[in-house]
């Protein structure tokens, strides 16, 4: 069934169904959540207008650690159970999750000038995040080394690898001192965070799922159908 699912032909398929009605709903949820994020949610009492970069900074961290998430669960898959199309799914969303984790960091130095008087420090929560970017750009590494190599698993199992850093990015708030604030809307007891401020959060967090999601399917479809074109030719 899964591999029915995941099969080149059902992607195939689903993105030519589908991605159209994808792209409408990440360009809604993105205007959507620019309005209300931008225009019409109130700053904050001790950070100003710098709060809204929360809006771009935050959403991009989640999926930044999701991506890479299913980059290492892709991966485990393919190495069990030995379904390309699974590597080929962790392939094409490194890239992706490599630019939402440079803007996490981009962002998060933007906003840390004037809240925090510094660009940089070595936060665990920075720190943390740092390393889930090398962990990005080393698999992107591996994938073009091993491309043409009969053996694929390293890049599968640097992902696998990695995984490790996932929870230390999300807990390091908790297990060392931070000056990043802890969770405030993924905690146990629900949300800390006003309604006016979670709202642009979900429909900015939404968008860009849609849009990795738009670009996950254009890549794999390009793919499938440059290994049909090369298969033909020969």
């Amino acid at each position: 069934m899964i591999n029915k699912i995941f099969s080149p032909a059902s992607i195939i398929d689903f993105t030519d169904r589908y991605l159209k009605y994808i792209i409408i709903a990440m360009l809604l949820l993105l205007v959507a959540g620019i309005y209300y994020g931008f225009y019409n949610s109130p700053a904050d009492y001790q950070q100003g207008e710098y709060v809204r970069i929360m809006y771009v900074h935050v959403p991009s961290a989640w999926l930044s650690l999701a991506i890479y998430s299913l980059m290492a669960i892709s991966s485990f898959i393919y190495l069990v159970w030995h379904n390309p199309v699974f590597d080929l799914i962790a392939k094409s969303s490194a890239p992706i999750g490599a630019i939402f984790c440079f803007i996490t960091l981009y962002t998060g130095s933007f906003w840390g000038k004037p809240i925090w008087g510094t660009w940089w420090v070595w936060d665990a929560r920075l720190t943390s995040m740092l390393i889930l970017l090398f962990f990005y750009l080393g698999y992107l590494v591996l994938v073009n080394l091993t491309k043409n190599h009969i053996s694929n698993k390293a890049p599968a199992a640097l992902a696998i690898l990695g995984f490790i850093n996932v929870p230390l990015v999300k807990f390091s708030v908790n297990l060392w001192n931070s000056l990043h604030q802890p969770a405030s809307v993924f905690k146990l007891t629900g949300p800390s965070i006003h309604s006016s401020m979670l709202l642009p959060l979900i429909l900015m967090f939404a968008a860009f799922c849609f849009y990795f999601k738009a670009n996950l399917l254009i890549g794999l479809k390009k793919t499938f159908l440059t290994y049909k074109k090369i298969r033909k030719s020969n």
